[in-house]
């Protein structure tokens, strides 16, 4: 990108692709083992979960380099760590712990570096054992909820709450608990 013009990169939409990763309708796990750093870190606040092994480090370092970050850590770090931590990270390139990271809320859990990734296999199976419709549509309202107002976020998980019970009680494997469920008369 260093030899990019100005206008190549707008042109490029540099990094074009990498929304997929937040948008993709499975769960996402990301099992940061060593450093996160930039785009890294960047690529891991976009996954659903995120688990680090002890030696992770995470950092937006690129106002060292006289840039911003571009795969949206200045939206996606404060709404994970808080405005504060978030103004740290991007302002001095500091790099955090994974511990540290866990206190902030930044990832999930913390493991042995030589863990990290069989547990997040372990998670992605148990995720997998359960219905991946369900999963795809609970992702959907957890992060239609996060992007809007409360309310917003409830009557869209009403919705899809409801698609769901229609589907589930076609197979019996909700028998009744789906009844009286609250729907949105004025949608």
């Amino acid at each position: 990108m260093q030899r990019l013009s100005f206008e190549d990169v707008v042109k490029r939409n540099v990094p074009r692709d990498w929304h997929r990763v937040a948008e993709f309708t499975k769960p996402t796990i990301a099992a940061v083992n060593g450093l996160a750093l930039g785009g890294g870190c960047e690529l891991a606040l976009m996954c659903d979960i995120i688990y680090a092994g002890t030696n992770a480090q995470f950092a937006q370092p690129e106002i060292t380099l006289g840039t911003i970050p571009g795969a949206g850590a200045t939206q996606r770090l404060p709404r994970a760590v808080g405005k504060s931590l978030a103004m740290e990270m991007c302002l001095t390139g500091e790099r955090i712990s994974a511990e540290r990271a866990l206190q902030a809320g930044l990832v999930n859990k913390v493991f042995a570096a030589n863990l990290v990734v069989d547990e997040a296999i372990r998670t992605a199976e148990v995720i997998a054992s359960y219905s991946g419709f369900a999963a795809a549509l609970c992702k959907e309202a957890i992060n239609a909820g996060y992007e809007s107002s409360l309310s917003a976020g409830i009557r869209r998980e009403r919705r899809l709450a409801s698609a769901a019970c229609s589907l589930q009680q076609t197979s019996g494997r909700l028998a009744g608990r789906c009844d009286g469920l609250p729907v949105d008369e004025d949608e």
